[in-house]
């Protein structure tokens, strides 16, 4: 065992998850040698580390690889917002539409299912990740947003596919969060508040417990399929792993590799942390059962009461970067910083005039050109992949992860069946038409946020996110 890497180093330096963690960071040894392994997983985040528990639950004796560029949880997966929800990239309605409504209900019912068996997970595998399941309150504070909600719930109860999610009075929500302005609110009980880089890390400590080898600081220089007799593999510096089986689970970072550029879109949100607060700063603003919470704006916000009584809140509003890509110097960005403190207070004036802002930080996304995540596996490429989860992976990555497992075991389940199985999106346009569509929808959200806010509808501004984006959604997850 070494030191951290450098960019994880600077991670736990800004970062309140990785700065909390309960261990001494040491960072696992490179791969630097020939492998022979039955399945390799590039990417040791949520996606990896969950396809290989499920693979080794499965065949205890599969020799397991995963190779990391930085540290496990390094991306996403351990700087995230702490949202384990059963939340979807696409409507329930959309998918009843597509797919059929057995199906739309068999996702939904399988992502609500997940967060419990992540709980479960956790306290067998005794990894303490600050978990507590107290659902989400999403606030509306003009009429607009009420509006959307209201419709949202309304049209969940027609489908009958999401009966938990409730519209609650402005009384019944401010109980819940005393926002400023609240006229009502959403409630679903399927969310749980985590400490996302605790879960991680201790996944990774579970996959070495079941036989798995994960090496740290090995970036992937190159992925050759299978060819005839020929398996696949996989090189990194010195070292190389062959495989019968590659799995991609390199979400945002797939943007970075040959040849997939046009894959996914990386989008970058930031995330503020407060210093703990005292408990009577809660009673004035509520979130007395750590519920997670955000409004019904366009451009999207998200937060949630640590374990420790911290306030972590973070939204959209970054720049995409031209060519896709990704730099860790675009985690910090200080007018984004700047517009999420000033929206946490505007939603909680009742916060101290003094309240320090302690912790800072960022990371990517993966978007695909039609919002829906894609598992996959080739036999005769020897490739398989996961990811595209548009912000929600915390939970939906453990479910994807399982599917995958499942098709690479050639087992049919339930879980084999569900729509992202065996789906392929359209590419993202070339440059720079990719940079100014998806920059363009991001400055719409943000014109309709503010048009909304003074009764007015923003008609160019929604139109620009029909023609760029997703019809009903934007660009910034």
């Amino acid at each position: 065992m070494l030191a951290m890497s450098y960019r994880a180093s600077v991670l736990q330096a800004h970062c309140l998850w990785w700065a909390s963690l309960n261990a001494q960071f040491v960072a696992r040894d490179k791969q630097s040698h020939h492998i022979d392994a039955d399945v390799c997983i590039v990417g040791g985040g949520f996606t990896g580390l969950w396809t290989a528990l499920a693979l080794l639950e499965a065949e205890p004796d599969m020799k397991v690889v995963i190779l990391e560029a930085e540290a496990a949880g390094y991306g996403a997966s351990g700087r995230n917002g702490g949202w384990a929800s059963a939340l979807f990239p696409i409507e329930d309605a959309a998918i009843a539409k597509t797919y059929g409504h057995d199906l739309a209900v068999s996702l939904r019912r399988q992502l609500e299912a997940e967060i419990d068996r992540i709980i479960d997970f956790t306290e067998a595998e005794g990894i303490s990740a600050d978990i507590t399941k107290g659902g989400t309150i999403t606030l509306a504070r003009n009429e607009a947003q009420a509006k959307r909600l209201r419709e949202g719930v309304q049209a969940a109860q027609a489908l009958g596919i999401d009966q938990d999610l409730i519209w609650l009075g402005a009384e019944e929500a401010s109980a819940r969060a005393a926002g400023e302005g609240v006229l009502g609110g959403t409630f679903t009980p399927h969310c749980a508040a985590i400490h996302p880089a605790k879960l991680v890390r201790g996944l990774a400590d579970a996959v070495e417990r079941r036989g798995g080898q994960i090496f740290e600081r090995s970036a992937v220089t190159e992925i050759q399929e299978a060819n005839g007799d020929e398996p696949a593999s996989v090189f990194c510096g010195r070292g190389a792993v062959r495989a019968k089986v590659v799995v991609r689970a390199t979400e945002a970072w797939t943007a970075t590799l040959a040849e997939l550029d046009r894959e996914i879109v990386p989008i970058y949100s930031l995330v503020i942390a407060t210093e703990p607060l005292a408990d009577s700063v809660f009673k004035e603003i509520g979130l007395a059962d750590r519920e997670t919470f955000a409004d019904a704006r366009n451009l999207i916000i998200y937060g949630q009461r640590t374990a420790d009584n911290r306030l972590v809140f973070g939204g959209r509003g970054a720049p995409y970067h031209f060519g896709s890509k990704v730099s860790e110097k675009f985690d910090l960005d200080k007018g984004v910083f700047t517009a999420l403190e000033e929206a946490l207070r505007d939603l909680f004036p009742q916060l101290p005039k003094r309240m320090r802002i302690t912790h800072k930080w960022g990371g990517a996304l993966a978007v695909s050109r039609d919002w829906m995540p894609s598992v996959g596996f080739d036999a005769a490429r020897g490739m398989a992949w996961s990811g595209g989860y548009v912000g929600d992976g915390v939970v939906l990555s453990s479910l994807a992860a399982r599917s995958l497992a499942d098709l690479i075991l050639g087992a049919e389940t339930e879980r084999t069946a569900l729509p992202f199985v065996g789906h392929h999106h359209p590419r993202w346009e070339p440059e720079p038409l990719r940079y100014l569509g998806v920059n363009a929808t991001r400055i719409a959200a943000e014109r309709m946020d503010r048009a909304e806010e003074k009764g007015r509808r923003a008609r160019l501004s929604s139109l620009v996110m029909r023609l760029v984006g997703r019809a009903g959604h934007t660009l910034t997850p």
